[in-house]
């Protein structure tokens, strides 16, 4: 038996953000301006049906530089990468665009600024995301890696008038405060960036969330599995008592969820096109739900300018 809910409602804001929009917009450009192929480093960004649409464009992607042609445009994902991959594309002759999320940039800018004054750098991440593995490559010998509270419980640093704390700029907002304040606790001279590292995006998308959740019985988030901030956007979800499932697209939907769900929210994450929310609606739509509403949280208005390299090639073509 097919479901009908009586309401949609859709988060605002969802989906792109400014710094996902550029990486995508990054290799579409250089496609164009260089031809294909066009050689990405990891996922431009954490999303399958993104990625595919830029492989069937000419786009290959490759999981470290050293698998690009000598001498080949390579583009670098939004997450960032360490020092040491730009040093071997460098002896490798690659042309280089690098699409790093400018507030990723700013963590490892604050990073590099920290080791600098010698002090130790806890990192709050997850293990094996290629942002944290970026960032910690920037000062390998000063940056240690917590996940949890209890990661901060166990945390010992050389000097602990000497340390200071950055994060992955996709986490849950409270998660991340609450292993702050425990990092407070545990040192009390601790400092932090000048400015949150929890990036404008995934905090607006979670307080949308918020609100979405307190008025539905299911919160639908597209995303793929590998994206942090749309795991999160689940997670945020469930904790303010709404039924959430993370799903790739409309087929994905079980039968089961929507048993008792009268008003479902849609939201997407970060690096989601809108074109898989609006496949979502119109897979409602033909079940019969008509009443189909977006709930304004906080309006964005964020844009990034090009990479330099693009900017300029753009120029150099007009």
């Amino acid at each position: 038996m097919a479901h009908t809910p009586e309401k949609i409602l859709l988060a605002l804001p969802r989906g792109y953000c400014a710094g996902v929009d550029r990486a995508v917009q990054t290799v579409e450009h250089a496609l164009a301006l260089y031809g294909a192929p066009v050689y990405v480093r990891k996922e431009i960004v954490h999303n399958k049906h993104v990625v595919a649409q830029l492989r069937e464009r000419g786009a290959i992607f490759v999981e470290t530089e050293d698998e690009v042609p000598e001498g080949a445009t390579a583009v670098f994902s939004a997450h960032g990468v360490a020092p040491a991959v730009h040093e071997n594309a460098a002896a490798r002759e690659l042309r280089v665009i690098d699409a790093t999320c400018p507030l990723v940039t700013k963590v490892h800018r604050e990073a590099i600024k920290f080791a600098a004054e010698d002090y130790t750098i806890v990192m709050i991440g997850h293990e094996g995301h290629e942002e944290v593995e970026g960032t910690m490559g920037e000062a390998p010998d000063h940056i240690v890696l917590v996940q949890s509270e209890e990661d901060v419980d166990h945390l010992e640093v050389p000097d602990d008038r000497r340390i200071a704390y950055i994060s992955q700029t996709t986490l849950s907002v409270d998660e991340t405060r609450s292993i702050i304040v425990r990092l407070r606790e545990r040192f009390p001279e601790i400092v932090g960036p000048r400015t949150d590292d929890i990036c404008y995006a995934t905090t607006n998308r979670q307080a949308a969330v918020k609100e979405l959740a307190k008025v539905c019985d299911l919160v639908l988030v597209i995303g793929s599995r590998n994206s942090s901030n749309s795991n999160r956007l689940v997670e945020v979800a469930r904790e303010c008592g709404a039924a959430s499932h993370l799903i790739d697209n409309e087929t994905q939907v079980q039968e089961e969820w929507l048993e008792d769900a009268r008003v479902i929210g849609i939201s997407s994450g970060a690096s989601a096109p809108e074109e898989l929310v609006q496949r979502l609606v119109a897979f409602f739509r033909a079940r019969g739900t008509t009443d189909v509403e977006e709930l304004e949280v906080i309006k964005e208005d964020t844009r990034f300018m090009l990479p330099k390299a693009i900017r300029q090639a753009l120029a150099a073509s007009a």
